[in-house]
């Protein structure tokens, strides 16, 4: 008996069309995971190349508000973020001779978004805060130099004296008995006064505030006797007749004060102290994010609106930009304030 083949079977089109969507299901079921990894690996590809900035950027300001540190914080912060195209936002954490600022800081993840503007006390924090929990060389990331301001000597009217050979003979007549007003103990005025008392041979009680305005209040209402600290607070109120300005602290004579002698003209032959302004970030920060900072920085000290508010407000450019000229800068002030804080016996604990 021969078979003859029949036709050839034909599967409905509808049949056919759900066998393949099988197949597909079950390849799809064994491929997901390599899928699912691939597309996995393309986004953080993705992600990884993203420009940073992607969110603001946080200054942490060591000072309180409307003090020289503060104060250049904020007038480089728009500039820096019209370079960054993210906000930079300026917040102050004032206290503890810098410390709660540089520890805040120095904890922040690494990445470019929290940042620390301070000033001299970083370069004596270890001389006079021994068991604080943060190295200022260690832990953080020089960005670059932001300026400085000198210092003016003023007094209260209310001291029987009119001109510094009268003060200093004051001081050394009464000995102990007139208040200092400073930010606090290691900040820039603090040594500077400190400096003063060595070369002058004069002996007073400082009185720590926790800002340069707040001192300065204090002056005006006779809490205390003198001040030497920055221009850009004590100027206005000389000029008023409220304080009584006496000296300034550089080399050179101020712009903003020009009929005052320096100390170093008066007898304090090298007498050199000011507020310097730097900004930093936590260590480890990414190479590329420290220099896209230092290029922020570098074009708002360039625009020509900062650079006249610092001629207006007596700050002095740095000789330097980037991270670079700013580690070797803090190296020579380390070198140069930290005896003296640690020979005065100032101590933040």
């Amino acid at each position: 008996m021969v078979i003859t083949p029949g036709p050839a079977r034909r599967i409905p089109a509808a049949a056919a069309d759900l066998r393949l969507i099988l197949v597909k299901a079950c390849r799809g079921a064994l491929l997901a995971p390599l899928g699912f990894a691939w597309l996995a690996a393309l986004a953080g590809g993705a992600r990884a190349e993203e420009p940073w900035p992607q969110r603001p950027v946080h200054v942490v300001v060591s000072y309180g508000a409307g003090g020289a540190i503060d104060v250049v914080a904020r007038l480089l912060a728009d500039p820096m973020a019209a370079t960054l195209g993210k906000p930079v936002v300026v917040e102050n954490k004032p206290g503890a001779g810098s410390t709660i600022a540089a520890e805040a800081v120095a904890r922040a993840a690494p990445d470019g978004y929290t940042l620390l503007v301070t000033g001299t006390a970083h370069a004596v924090m270890t001389a006079l805060y021994p068991k604080v929990a943060i190295d200022p060389e260690r832990d953080f990331q020089p960005i670059s130099h932001l300026g400085n301001m000198p210092f003016v000597l003023a007094i209260n009217p209310a001291l029987p004296v009119t001109d510094y050979a009268g003060f200093v003979a004051y001081l050394t007549a009464h000995p102990n008995t007139v208040n200092f007003g400073s930010a606090g103990p290691g900040s820039s005025s603090d040594l500077g006064a400190l400096l003063f008392a060595q070369m002058a041979h004069v002996a007073f009680v400082r009185v720590p505030y926790r800002s340069t305005p707040a001192a300065m209040t204090a002056l005006v209402a006779g809490e205390i006797g003198f001040m030497l600290d920055t221009q850009n607070v004590l100027v206005p109120q000389i000029r008023t007749g409220a304080l009584r300005g006496l000296a300034t602290s550089t080399l050179e004579r101020s712009p903003l004060l020009p009929a005052l002698p320096t100390l170093d003209a008066l007898g304090l032959a090298g007498f050199d102290a000011s507020s310097w302004q730097v900004m930093l970030a936590p260590a480890h920060t990414p190479k590329p994010v420290v220099d896209r900072l230092a290029e922020a920085v570098r074009a708002a000290l360039a625009d020509a609106g900062v650079r006249q508010r610092y001629v207006d407000l007596g700050y002095q450019m740095p000789s330097a930009i980037g991270p670079a000229a700013l580690a070797a800068f803090l190296a020579r002030e380390t070198a140069k304030w930290s005896p003296l804080a640690k020979g005065s016996g100032a101590t933040g604990g």
